[in-house]
């Protein structure tokens, strides 16, 4: 005989799949107007082919994001011109960002060596909700755990 679980676990279970579904949505969109905003602060400008090469992926990948981007407002582009970020984008390039600095800086202070912390921080910087990353930045801020 099979049991079922209570309507509030299977109810917490959906919200927290619901969670990770919207952090992998949205974990695109913050890498590109990160490196685009990267782009811009290092050579002027933000190119289709910079970011193929920096992602390593095809053009058409890149143009199918950029498309992606424009119809959620983080970006403008014109033909033959370089990718802008809006406002928004950059208020997504500067969010990001700052999550990439508190995880990585977190996992440097627990001992992960520095090279293995900036390329874990990448991935785990889309995934942590606010209150773990406040609680990151706290152990960071005392120096140990």
């Amino acid at each position: 005989m099979t049991t079922s679980k209570p309507a509030a676990s299977v109810s917490d279970s959906a919200a927290k799949f619901d969670r990770i579904r919207r952090a992998h949505q949205s974990e695109v969109a913050e890498d590109y107007v990160e490196m685009i905003s990267d782009l811009i602060e290092e050579t002027g400008e933000a190119r289709t082919v910079d970011l193929a090469a920096r992602f390593g992926v095809t053009s058409p990948t890149v143009n199918a994001i950029v498309r992606r981007l424009q119809r959620e407002n983080l970006v403008e582009t014109r033909p033959y011109r370089s990718i802008f970020l809006t406002k928004a984008g950059k208020a997504l390039a500067e969010s990001s960002r700052a999550r990439h600095q508190i995880v990585r800086d977190f996992l440097v202070t627990i001992g992960v060596p520095e090279t293995v912390a900036e390329e874990d921080a990448e991935g785990v910087e889309h995934h942590v909700s606010e209150e773990t990353l406040a609680v990151f930045a706290q152990i960071t801020a005392a120096g140990k755990i």
